[in-house]
């Protein structure tokens, strides 16, 4: 009997630890976009999302406070929170998909794969499915994921006042930068 209860234990050790060799995280995430027109860039940085990527099933997430977002001026980052995207009344913003083409990563080796993601993005309480693609580097047992896609804000009900809607594009080009590292 003890004998079966230690065989079990360590089972269950093994599957779990080979379970969490699978799964990369980050906390400091950098999300960037860039909405600028001919009249003024306005761009934001948040490095702050969190984001996991499972390198087995191609799985992965990202959450983020929109608060976290900074801004050259302190104008644009009260103008952002309040006027546009009513960051208290929705206070994060999401992604939840997958990698649709996961190569076999090997994390033990070097090297870099073209990828294209698919998902759930929500973004001011509204949420669409989006495909992009996305570039994954493992480098020293770290992998960095890279990527770089446009959404409009009127499919998220982000309202743009017309006294300054000519400094707005229609397209809002956002950029992701995660280094994963192994969950321990």
């Amino acid at each position: 009997m003890k004998k079966t209860i230690f065989f079990l234990l360590m089972l269950t050790s093994i599957a779990i630890s080979t379970e969490a060799q699978d799964i990369y995280f980050t906390r400091t995430g950098k999300i960037e976009f860039h909405s600028g027109s001919s009249l003024e860039d306005i761009d934001g940085v948040n490095n702050e999302a969190t984001s996991m990527l499972n390198v087995k099933t191609g799985e992965m997430a990202f959450t983020l406070l929109v608060k976290s977002f900074t801004f050259k001026r302190a104008l644009m980052e009260e103008h952002f929170n309040e006027n546009y995207m009513e960051s208290t009344k929705f206070p994060k913003a999401s992604f939840k998909g997958k990698i649709t083409s996961m190569p076999a990563i090997n994390t033990s080796s070097n090297g870099s794969f073209n990828v294209q993601t698919e998902g759930e993005l929500t973004i001011h309480g509204i949420t669409k499915k989006i495909t992009a693609p996305a570039k994954l580097t493992v480098n020293g047992g770290k992998i960095t994921g890279v990527s770089n896609f446009k959404i409009v804000l009127s499919d998220y009900k982000i309202e743009i006042p017309g006294v300054v809607a000519e400094k707005f594009s229609k397209e809002t080009e956002i950029i992701v930068t995660c280094i994963y590292e192994p969950r321990s």
